[in-house]
C-alpha cells in the first residue's frame, strides 16, 4: 500500500518562486514517482485566521493558488487536490482534538509564537489581541494530518513545531481512546528558502517576490530593483558576488554561466545593469513554460473549478472514514 503525503499552502496571495523551489519541484517529483498516494490542497479555513477581516481575499486567491499547482506540473489524475473548508470532518476533529491541548501548550508553540510576534498591527504589540483561531490553529493542522490519514507530510524546519504538537495530540487521543491514529513523519525538503530580492525571507508583504504569474515586463522591473553589493559604487569597481542577491539568483537560474559571471564580478568587467538584464532573461525564459500553462488554466476557471470539485469529493470520502473511525473510539457513534 502507498503511503500517504499530505501538503497545501494558505490561499493568501499567489505562488512565487519561493515555492516554487521551496516545494512544488519536490512534490512535482514525489507525484511522479507513483510511490506515493498525495493529496494536496488550499488552506483557506487557516488563512482565515489572519485574514478573517478579508475573506474575498481568500477566496479568490483559491482558485489562483490551483492555477499555480497545475502550472507547474501537479497533475489531478495522480494527486488529490481539494479545499479545506469543504471537508467538514476537518472542522469536527478539530473540536474533538481540541480537549487534548492546553492552551499553555499552544502559546509554547515556537511557530505560533513567532507568528503572533510578526502580526502585531492584528493581534497587538504583545499578543493581547490574538483570537482563538490563530492560537489554535495547530490543533486544526492536526486534524488536516489526521483526517486523511497523512503518513508524511513535506515540511521546511520552522515548520517542524507543528508537525510535533500533531503527533502529540495524535499519540495523546490514542492513549485515551485506543489505537486509532497514526503518528506522521516529517519530510524535510534539501531546498533551503528562497530569499527575496531585496535579501529578506520571500514574502507578499514585503514587495520583494517574482510571481509565477508575473509578465516578462513585470520581472525585469523586479530584477532591476535586486540589491547587490553595496560597496559596489561605479560600473567598474570590483565585487562580491557573494554579498550579491543577484547572483545568488544566478547560482539558481544561470548555471551554464556562473563561473563567467562570477570572475567577471570579482575583475570588475561587469555592470550591474546588465547582470541584472541576464539574470530577468533567464528568470524569463525559465518561467516561459509555466506562465503559458498557467494562462490556459485562467481562460479556462471551468476546468479548474472541475479539477477542485473531483478533488474534493476524493478526499473528503477519505475523511469520512477517518471520522467514523474517530467517533467509534470516542464512544459517540449513536445510530450505528
Amino acid at each position: 500500500m502507498k503511503k500517504i503525503i499530505l501538503t497545501g499552502d494558505r490561499p493568501t496571495g499567489p505562488l512565487h518562486i519561493g515555492h516554487l523551489e521551496g516545494s512544488l519541484k519536490n512534490r512535482v517529483k514525489l507525484q511522479n514517482s507513483d510511490d506515493y498516494e498525495i493529496y494536496i490542497f488550499t488552506a483557506d479555513v487557516q488563512a482565515l485566521t489572519d485574514h478573517f477581516n478579508d475573506p474575498e481575499t481568500v477566496r479568490n486567491n483559491v482558485r489562483e493558488v490551483v492555477c499555480d499547482y497545475l502550472a507547474c506540473g501537479i497533475d489531478p489524475e495522480k494527486t488529490t487536490i481539494f479545499i479545506q473548508s469543504q471537508i467538514p470532518e476537518v472542522a469536527e476533529l478539530t473540536v474533538f482534538y481540541s480537549n487534548l491541548v492546553t492552551m499553555s501548550r499552544l502559546y509554547r508553540n515556537p511557530t505560533v509564537k513567532t507568528e503572533i510576534a510578526q502580526k502585531k498591527a492584528l493581534f497587538g504589540e504583545n499578543g493581547e489581541s490574538v483570537t482563538y483561531g490563530f492560537v489554535g490553529y495547530p490543533v486544526s493542522q492536526a486534524a488536516d494530518i489526521t483526517a486523511f490519514d497523512a503518513d508524511i507530510i513535506p515540511v521546511g524546519e520552522d515548520q517542524l513545531p507543528l508537525i510535533e504538537q500533531c503527533r502529540e495530540i495524535v499519540r495523546k487521543f490514542n492513549s485515551i481512546y485506543g489505537d486509532t491514529l497514526k503518528e506522521p513523519e516529517a519530510l524535510i525538503g534539501d531546498v533551503s528558502r528562497l530569499k527575496g530580492l531585496d535579501g529578506n525571507k520571500m514574502s507578499k508583504s514585503l514587495g520583494n517576490a517574482i510571481y509565477l504569474k508575473d509578465s516578462e515586463e513585470e520581472i525585469i522591473k523586479k530584477v532591476s530593483k535586486a540589491t547587490t553589493d553595496p560597496n559596489k559604487i561605479k560600473k567598474d569597481d570590483p565585487a562580491n558576488p557573494e554579498v550579491c542577491n543577484v547572483y545568488y539568483y544566478h547560482k539558481i537560474y544561470s548555471k551554464d554561466n556562473l563561473d563567467t559571471i562570477c570572475s567577471e564580478c570579482k575583475n570588475g568587467t561587469r555592470g550591474c545593469v546588465s547582470c541584472k538584464k541576464e539574470l530577468a532573461k533567464n528568470i524569463n525564459e525559465y518561467l516561459k513554460p509555466i506562465r503559458e500553462k498557467r494562462k490556459y488554466y485562467e481562460e479556462h476557471p471551468e476546468i479548474v473549478d472541475e479539477i477542485l470539485k473531483k478533488g474534493t469529493e476524493k478526499a473528503r470520502k477519505k475523511a469520512m472514514e477517518t471520522i467514523k473511525k474517530v467517533k467509534q473510539s470516542m464512544k459517540i457513534n449513536y445510530f450505528e
